[in-house]
């Protein structure tokens, strides 16, 4: 009970600071869709269509939710550094309160604000030309979800491991701006050049933005819009099956550093 007590009281916490920071709230909206509406209704007329019936904007539109619940699940190490260096992370794990909860309470938090962030560019899909059913969103949901969490325990592993905030950012946008660029989000993953087909297909993002596209536009996997390697053409489930062993892996490592934080 005391650990839950625990897990709840962080998850709480940030919750609420997220609430209260509005600039945070609606900067982290406006971004993706800058993207989102420039990039995609820009290109459009000139990029025609990626396949039948997908325009470049619709092609799009997956990606860029993906995009949003990425950056943000993945931007939850900077609560942990913001907390260390103002001697709040310091009173947490001093407390009565197991460094496993307070790992999972983080983990839990920005995987929270990751998928209401996600849910929103939801609203935007009319205006692009997509239209959701309730067996789509109750698929798109768990796909979310775990994007969110391996994203978030990314995140909390590298805040543990670095020291200060300032170095934490250069870090952050070293990692997370070339993993949503080479993740599919702009552009199909398929006939690349060799060097780009090979970071491709070794970031964990591809996987994760792939079955969120295939759920959203109902292309299958054998699409030009899928994810092939070594030959191989991954299922939906079998991008479901990358993203969680990457999760799952991260999830261990920031539990365990964690508890090694001095």
């Amino acid at each position: 009970m005391l650990h839950l007590r625990g897990i709840y009281t962080i998850w709480y916490r940030d919750i609420l600071r997220f609430w209260h920071d509005k600039m945070r709230m609606i900067g982290s909206i406006i971004f993706p869709l800058l993207f989102l509406f420039i990039f995609g209704s820009g290109l459009r007329g000139s990029m025609g269509f990626l396949v039948p019936g997908v325009d470049f904007a619709q092609f799009m539109f997956p990606g860029i939710i993906g995009m949003t619940v990425l950056m943000n699940s993945f931007m939850s190490g900077v609560s942990v550094v913001w907390d260390r260096e103002f001697g709040f992370l310091k009173e947490v794990l001093v407390a009565p309160v197991s460094r496993t909860s307070v790992a999972i309470g983080k983990t839990l938090s920005s995987t929270t604000i990751a998928m209401l962030q996600g849910l929103l560019i939801l609203i935007f899909a009319p205006i692009i030309g997509i239209s959701f059913s309730v067996s789509t969103l109750l698929a798109l949901i768990p796909l979310m979800l775990l994007l969110a969490i391996s994203m978030s325990s990314f995140g909390i592993l590298l805040a543990t491991r670095i020291k200060s905030l300032q170095a934490f950012q250069v870090v952050m946008q070293m990692l997370m701006f070339p993993m949503i660029f080479l993740s599919g989000v702009f552009f199909p993953v398929e006939g690349l050049p060799a060097w780009m087909n090979v970071l491709v297909k070794l970031n964990p993002a591809t996987y994760g933005i792939a079955p969120i596209r295939q759920v959203v536009l109902g292309t299958t996997a054998d699409s030009p819009l899928g994810v092939t390697v070594l030959g191989h053409t991954m299922s939906l489930w079998d991008n479901v099956a990358v993203v969680s062993l990457f999760g799952i892996v991260m999830t261990i490592l920031s539990m365990w550093s964690f508890n090694h934080q001095d």
